[in-house]
């Protein structure tokens, strides 16, 4: 469990945080929140989405010490607005010509030469507009749930030399195949323990503080800030303006203190598994 702070330099009993600001370039309201999250806040990185219409701007906006990773996307679940793939894909297309809104939509008629293509794109062209990515992470889920798609996004993980983004065991054991394993196999780096806020969000920090572990656990939020274009779009909007004041909310930096917590990103766990190649 603790082999991961270890290598970066930690002891068997530390704490390490990673909060997470996802969904960077989805909206103006997200990629404004995600900034902010960073910047004014305490969150140590963000996710990326580089089909979201946003995504541009986000790339002019980023600064050389941002920590951001590439929220991989091949769902766009929201009913009225969309994106879309990069590259010419068929399969990843729904009737309303943007990705399928539903995971078994996605599983059931998706050709994984096509995903890996779109994947691909989604890296390449980040990398090309400036962004430094840290990490591989991956939109509802879509790349870990399913054996033959996790082998596409690990492909790249392992071709990339990028670390993953993966849920803990009870997730491991309802895909029903062992996704940590074989990416540990791979030399792939991941953090111990995940943590996704979906409501309550302060009641939830405050829960997963009081009961951290040890070693490094990742809690991923989705800020935004109180936009028309949101709650026109997103029926969580109110949850993730939420998600934005709470993670903007300095006071809790003596909280991570007292609960014996250190933040820390995405990068040194990239370096350390690039050190190992």
């Amino acid at each position: 469990m603790n082999s991961l702070a270890g290598a970066l330099g930690f002891g068997p009993k530390d704490r390490l945080l990673i909060i997470s600001s996802d969904l960077l370039g989805s909206t103006h309201a997200a990629t404004a929140g995600c900034f902010s999250a960073m910047r004014e806040g305490l969150a140590t990185t963000s996710t990326l989405m580089m089909p979201g219409p946003w995504a541009r701007h986000a790339a002019e906006c980023t600064q050389p010490d941002d920590d951001i990773g590439i929220h991989f996307t091949l769902n766009s679940e929201l009913d009225h607005y969309r994106w879309r793939p990069l590259t010419c894909a068929p399969s990843l297309l729904d009737g309303d010509g943007g990705f399928p809104r539903t995971l078994p939509d996605l599983w059931d008629h998706a050709d994984l030469d096509e995903v890996h293509r779109e994947l691909m794109a989604q890296l390449e062209r980040a990398l090309l507009w400036g962004f430094d990515l840290t990490h591989i992470t991956t939109h509802m889920g879509a790349l870990q749930q399913r054996p033959e798609f996790f082998d596409v996004m690990l492909e790249i993980a392992v071709d990339s030399r990028l670390p993953l983004r993966l849920e803990g065991p009870a997730a491991e054991e309802a895909a029903g195949f062992p996704f940590r394993s074989l990416a540990a196999e791979e030399g792939v780096l991941f953090p111990d323990h995940f943590k996704l806020v979906r409501g309550g969000a302060r009641q939830h920090f405050m829960s997963t503080l009081r009961h951290l572990q040890p070693g490094v656990t990742e809690i991923v939020f989705e800020p935004a800030i109180a936009a028309e274009e949101l709650r026109a779009v997103d029926p969580s909007a109110s949850r993730r303006v939420d998600d934005l004041t709470l993670v903007t909310d300095r006071r809790l930096t003596d909280l991570i203190e007292d609960a014996g917590a250190q933040l820390i990103g995405y990068e040194a766990i990239r370096e350390l598994q690039r050190s190992d190649g």
